[in-house]
């Protein structure tokens, strides 16, 4: 079973429109709604994969009642975290070429009580399920301090549980000092971890290196269209994907991150899983998550043999 804990969870409102011009009346050809947030996404993924999943989360108001119905309706076990702020709504507006515009609400401010009883419900929901993994993802609310998943993986880790974390910014930084078993960065947010720009797979490789001397065990790193890494004691490995047609990139990432966890969460394997998850997600609507019809393990390739001299089609400056 994997347990998720979205601090910050939203409902997401996702709109197709044939181009987005600004100033003008748009009708949508298309509209979807969905439960948001990182780690929101990974139990979607993973239950949408047909496995147990539990999502730990804040929720507040008529959106956040919203979310957690969705989620039932996803064969999701939800642990709701009772607030006072209402959950927030966040939109995304899809173009025909993959282009994604996004506008994501800051959300509630949290209490000291209300942070706490979150770590609680996280630990309560371990110690009752077989938990093979603990993820940690998105942003955190106000009233979160940054150390707040430095504290979660420190009462995670004593516990026994193995800790994924997706967050970025001061949240991750703090974190890495408890040694998470693996982070999840994209190449904007590797970047920004190590302070410097980067414009190859090499550079990404050396910039994932170094997350794992500030204690990172493993990093499993996305790179856009330009496929995924793995860096761990174990090596490195990089992982890409035929794509025929991008529709969306919302929750691509968590996708590979469950695809990953699903596989066992290290080697090769568990990064062609994450692949094939990340690959199979940008080809579909809004944040709609891949089951193992939607997969392609033929159009993944996995080598030992890192293209560092390769420039990313996105650098991160």
């Amino acid at each position: 079973m994997i347990l998720t804990v979205t601090p910050n969870p939203s409902l997401d409102r996702t709109y197709e429109v044939p181009s987005l011009d600004r100033g003008e009346v748009i009708r949508a050809t298309g509209e979807r709604m969905d439960p948001g947030g990182k780690g929101v996404n990974v139990s979607r993924a993973v239950a949408a994969a047909g496995q147990r999943t539990v999502a730990v989360l804040p929720l507040g108001g008529a959106p956040g009642a919203l979310v957690a119905e969705l989620l039932h309706d996803q064969g999701i076990d939800v642990a709701p975290v009772p607030i006072a702020g209402a959950t927030r709504s966040n939109i995304s507006v899809a173009e025909p070429d993959g282009t994604l515009t996004k506008i994501n609400a800051p959300g509630p401010e949290l209490s000291s009580a209300e942070a706490e009883l979150l770590l609680e419900t996280v630990r309560e929901r371990y110690r009752a399920a077989d938990t093979l993994w603990i993820t940690c993802c998105g942003s955190l609310p106000r009233g979160l301090a940054p150390s707040w998943y430095a504290d979660l993986v420190a009462r995670a880790h004593a516990a026994g549980a193995r800790i994924a974390l997706d967050t970025s910014g001061p949240a991750l930084l703090e974190a890495l000092r408890e040694r998470p078993d693996v982070v999840k960065p994209n190449a904007e947010e590797l970047a920004a971890a190590v302070g410097r720009p980067l414009a190859t797979v090499g550079d990404a490789v050396k910039a994932a290196e170094e997350l794992r001397a500030m204690g990172a065990d493993a990093v499993l790193a996305s790179l856009g269209a330009d496929g995924q890494l793995l860096v761990s004691d174990a090596g490195v490995w990089f992982g890409s994907a035929r794509v025929d047609t991008v529709r969306s990139n919302v929750g691509a990432g968590d996708s590979s991150l469950a695809g990953f966890l699903i596989a066992g969460g290290s080697g090769p394997e568990a990064l062609a899983s994450a692949v094939a998850h990340g690959a199979a997600a940008v080809q579909l609507p809004g944040s709609v998550m891949p089951t193992p019809a939607d997969l392609d393990p033929s159009a993944v390739t996995v080598t030992s043999v890192v293209p560092a001299d390769r420039a990313l089609t996105e650098p991160v400056s």
